[in-house]
């Protein structure tokens, strides 16, 4: 049994979560697929690569993941399908695959598209589904695509960094309304050299240590710590964060028309 993890930006409103379960299906009625995410926002890559990277890190050796976000940002000519520490991952040929890798793949293919096939979602899932079948039967990943591509490249969102300072970019607010900051405890630490700190976001707000747990803190008072995921996040016990503070999440659309309020967390060092 193949397993196979779906995260997509098409939302479950209507028939395309079932329909792409049922291409897979078809092509093997052994595969098992785990839904990730089906609520990504739309063209926001570095959302949807913190989601990607942070499932595909816990899932063993062998999974294939099939990630359905911005796969018509660009008319296509192909798909993709990288082998990378021993997982699969398909994607469009948009720039996310190095991004939720955070470098180039191992290895990549091309998964060529019939140019008189009109080209859908259900289409190209057909396509990955066939290709993860013939891997699952014992194929070599240069046996199922073009290994003579170039890939499109998009760098992962990084903190900016100063002597004394880090500032990251809030690129994700989970159901409870907590933010997470692309600063990861490693980054933290490294930059921080063992001195006291201040995170410091909207203007005034400010949190001077890291907790282990949301009731570390008395009820509606906000707090810091490092997620599952270990990345920075900052939350109210018991409350909203995003919305009581008026923190939004990071978005091409939104630096496409300069409209950047509070979007940063910056954290101080003394």
């Amino acid at each position: 049994m193949s397993l196979i993890t779906l995260t997509s930006d098409i939302g479950q409103q209507d028939f395309l979560v079932g329909a792409v379960k049922g291409q897979l299906l078809q092509q093997n009625k052994g595969f098992s697929v785990i839904d990730i995410s089906h609520q990504l926002s739309p063209f926001n890559y570095p959302q949807a690569a913190y989601v990607c990277r942070n499932a595909i890190n816990n899932f063993g050796i062998g999974t294939f993941h099939l990630v359905l976000v911005n796969l018509f940002d660009e008319k296509p000519e192909h798909m993709l399908l990288a082998q990378h520490n021993g997982n699969f991952i398909g994607c469009a040929d948009n720039g996310l695959l190095t991004m939720i890798l955070e470098e180039v793949p191992q290895k990549v293919v091309a998964l060529a598209l019939d140019k008189g096939q009109q080209k859908n979602t259900i289409y190209c899932t057909s396509i990955f589904a066939k290709a993860f079948n013939e891997i699952a039967n014992g194929k070599k990943i240069e046996e199922v695509g073009n290994a003579n591509v170039s890939i499109q490249v998009k760098n992962p969102l990084r903190p900016m960094l100063g002597n004394n300072w880090i500032e990251g970019q809030i690129i994700f607010i989970d159901n409870f309304e907590n933010v997470i900051v692309n600063i990861n405890k490693e980054e933290f630490e490294e930059q921080r050299k063992g001195r006291s700190f201040k995170i410091v976001f909207k203007r005034d707000e400010v949190i001077e240590r890291i907790s282990d747990t949301y009731a570390d803190v008395t009820e509606g008072e906000k707090l810091a710590l490092f997620n599952s995921a270990g990345y920075l996040e900052i939350a109210i016990n018991k409350g909203n964060a995003a919305g009581l503070f008026g923190l939004q999440g990071f978005s091409e659309k939104q630096i496409q028309s300069n409209r950047l309020f509070y979007q940063t967390v910056k954290v101080f060092f003394e």
